[in-house]
């Protein structure tokens, strides 16, 4: 895949012969030592040849080595967590529409730490894999520069740095969606739990909120912005403290499911009536929200699309600037957690 990136060309590709030459060995021993496939060898010659190979930079070229043994391609997907049930949905997407052009995934997993997903790449790269799909990006993080500079093939999903190739949901229109369903219910103290703010999809949703709330004409009182991770017990936590407030919000947008699940759980704790005291909108629309006691009104993301379009992205040669971000559009799911006020 040839790079589309407004920069100058990457370095020559660090090759096999390069290796074997600085360190003095022949290309078969470099090839034997350095494939994970074979019994690592932990004599001082190997030991050598592995960090050489590190201090150059050498990648192993596997779509060549996957071609000359006639193996289907592999594809690395990392992702936060497959306990998070969105990015199981996208795993599960990316992994059928790999399927059905004869490639095969294998997913790692950073607990959405920073600087994980760097470690992560490189353990899937040693494994074979032909390319990369990351939905764990952060701002200021650079091994999406580090893998540019190596020819390394890779798309960023679900998150976007704005400029690599990426396949996401348009997250601006759908905070806006859920923040307009709740201003045309009546509501004009709408609480946000923001998620956090190192995600660009986060960051697109609650751009969303505030543009439906400009548009109406409704000032945000800052304490109603709760910050917070995507998991259910920073939602519970961001609730109550919502709740805690003089003038209570009527209504909370949580930016993904998890977090309003957890904003759902305080509330009845509270011993608030949802929608009745208090409506709830979530986002990604997972499967146990609508089988909920309340069920949840929730912005629907097309998964399927977003991994289509990664796949597409991964395997074209060149794309034009203008297409290099493929952006889907979601849908409010409105259900009974969402009512007049």
């Amino acid at each position: 895949m040839k790079s589309d990136r407004p920069r100058q060309s990457p370095p020559s590709k660090v090759t096999i012969l390069d290796v074997a030459k600085a360190a003095g060995v022949s290309k078969s021993s470099v090839s034997r030592f350095l494939d994970e496939r074979m019994p690592k060898s932990d004599s001082e010659t190997a030991r050598r040849v592995r960090e050489i190979a590190d201090q150059l930079g050498y990648v192993r070229d596997v779509s060549a080595s996957s071609l000359r043994r006639g193996k289907t391609s592999m594809i690395g997907v990392i992702v936060p967590r497959l306990t998070d049930t969105v990015m199981a949905m996208l795993y599960e997407e990316l992994a059928h529409a790999a399927a059905r052009a004869g490639q095969f995934t294998i997913v790692a997993t950073t607990e959405d730490e920073p600087g994980a997903d760097r470690e992560a790449a490189e353990a899937l790269l040693r494994r074979g894999v032909n390319g990369l799909i990351l939905s764990t990006f952060r701002d200021g993080e650079t091994l999406t520069d580090d893998l540019y500079g190596r020819g390394v093939p890779f798309v960023l999903a679900l998150r976007t740095d704005g400029n690599c190739r990426s396949s996401v949901g348009d997250d601006c229109l759908g905070g806006y969606l859920a923040t307009r369903h709740l201003l045309d219910l009546g509501h004009r103290r709408i609480g946000l739990i923001a998620g956090p703010g190192y995600a660009s999809s986060a960051r697109g949703r609650v751009k969303g909120y505030y543009k439906a709330m400009a548009e109406a004409g409704v000032e945000v009182d800052q304490r109603w912005v709760r910050e917070s991770t995507f998991g259910i017990e920073t939602g519970f936590v961001a609730a109550r403290e919502l709740m805690a407030l003089d003038a209570r919000p009527t209504a909370i947008f949580a930016v993904n499911d998890n977090t309003a699940i957890g904003a759902l759980s305080a509330l009845t704790q509270l011993g608030l009536s949802v929608p009745k005291d208090v409506s709830l909108v979530g986002y990604n629309d997972i499967p146990v929200v609508s089988h909920l006691p309340t069920p949840l009104t929730s912005v629907k993301v097309p998964f399927d699309q977003i991994a289509n379009a990664a796949l597409e992205l991964l395997r074209a040669d060149t794309v034009p600037a203008k297409n290099r971000i493929r952006i889907a559009s979601p849908t409010l799911i409105p259900r009974r957690s969402s009512g007049p006020i």
